[in-house]
């Protein structure tokens, strides 16, 4: 199958990343491409800018919590179908785990995938001196393949005239474009990020992603990209889910037991990749609301609460007394529920807003969860379960990510 892949990479945190990513998604689909959407890294609000945008899930890789072979899988499987793969980078391209190794970094992603970067400098304030930023960036590590340079808020064409010389006079990268400086195509932020997309993109038609679309059609090289990422990936062979799900139920009899996973805006972070492991153990997903809805699906065998906003919804979450109940009653009656994050929040017995106020929650645990104005913890992190965890064995090792403005006070 011959298919085009690249990653688009910046040379920090801010450089204009999402931007460039929903513009060359936008203007590619335009075109008529299948388009795949990826996330380096361990991100939930950048993906569902990209699911709404191109109509099919955005996947997380990260080879630090997945390793490199699972990377590679979950890569290969998901380009099934899809003419064009884009990953959005994670912070600076070189940013991963820690300072020593290369683990978890836009980098690695792309030399584990073999993928050529297009690299997003934030222009604004400079001009000779972005020679020598990418000339770094191509000296640091030479087998990281840049194939691309594009500008972001530039100020005018005379100022990419002058960017475009430096770079090509002193570096191997070609210059693919720019995008000039423009407010109407800032997304929005909040505490954890950008705000999700359903509050900014909706259908993929909106007028930002519109004259993203254009502006990248006028002021980038797209054809440029297509030859430079052009690559021919063979799919593995490898049990698709229907035939997962058909294994799964034939050991089960003919019971598929029914998750019910909270999302709304309050409960919106979730890995795909996750899902589509339940669905293919043979789960049947159904989605509710703990915010609308007055009672938890029929036949609700498990519960999965993932992380979100309830500090932003918690009038909500605490006026629906009747669901609240109802989970609390499935917990003392011992039904599974898995929760992490925001949702953890929601189990415990109060939330305190910024401003202090607090808000009753599903009380199963007796914490009580307070915001901060500030960051409480990030990074990647790796525990060891210790005896007494259900459902993994003692001294097992687990990878994951912390990114928090809350904190918990909690008995023993």
């Amino acid at each position: 199958m011959n298919t085009h892949s690249f990653i688009v990479a910046g040379g920090s945190s801010g450089a204009g990343k999402t931007t460039i990513t929903l513009g060359l998604m936008a203007a590619l689909k335009k075109r008529g491409l299948i388009v795949q959407p990826f996330k380096a890294g361990p991100d939930y609000i950048d993906p569902s800018h990209h699911g709404t945008l191109c109509g099919r899930p955005s996947y997380n890789l990260d080879t630090w919590m997945m390793g490199v072979e699972g990377v590679r899988k979950s890569f290969e499987k998901v380009m099934c179908g899809a003419d064009v793969g884009i990953i959005e980078g994670v912070m600076g391209l070189f940013d991963g785990k820690d300072g020593k190794k290369e683990e978890g970094s836009t980098a690695h992603l792309a030399k584990v995938l073999n993928l050529r970067i297009i690299l997003v400098i934030d222009a604004w304030g400079m001009a000779r001196s972005a020679a020598a930023l990418v000339y770094g960036f191509e000296k640091f590590d030479s087998d990281v393949k840049i194939g691309g340079v594009i500008f972001n808020r530039v100020g005018s064409e005379r100022h990419f005239i002058m960017l475009r010389e430096a770079v090509e006079s002193s570096c191997n990268s070609k210059v693919l474009g720019y995008l000039p400086r423009d407010k109407e195509i800032g997304i929005p932020e909040r505490h954890l990020g950008l705000v999700m997309s359903s509050e900014v993109i909706r259908g993929g038609d909106s007028a930002k992603t519109d004259k993203l679309a254009e502006l990248i059609e006028k002021f980038v090289d797209i054809e440029a990209i297509l030859e430079m990422s052009s690559n021919s990936i063979t799919p593995p062979i490898s049990t698709t889910h229907d035939d997962m799900m058909r294994r799964a139920k034939k050991r089960q009899g003919t019971i598929s037991p029914r998750i019910a996973i909270a999302y709304d805006n309050a409960f919106c972070f979730y890995y795909q990749e996750n899902l589509d492991i339940l669905k293919g153990l043979g789960a049947e997903i159904i989605f509710f609301s703990p915010m609308r809805d007055r009672k938890l699906p029929a036949q609700t065998a498990g519960i999965y609460f993932g992380g979100g906003y309830p500090e932003l919804h918690a009038p909500s979450l605490m006026a629906n007394k009747i669901i609240r109940g109802e989970i609390r009653h499935c917990a003392d009656r011992g039904m599974p529920i898995y929760a992490e994050c925001g949702g953890l929040m929601y189990l415990g017995k109060d939330l305190i807003n910024l401003k202090g106020k607090t808000f009753e929650m599903v009380g199963i645990f007796p914490w009580t969860s307070r915001m901060l104005s500030n960051i409480k913890s990030l990074g990647y992190r790796e525990v060891t379960v210790k005896k007494g965890c259900p459902f993994l064995k003692r001294g097992r090792k687990i990878r994951g990510h912390e990114f928090h403005y809350s904190e918990s006070t909690a008995p023993e």
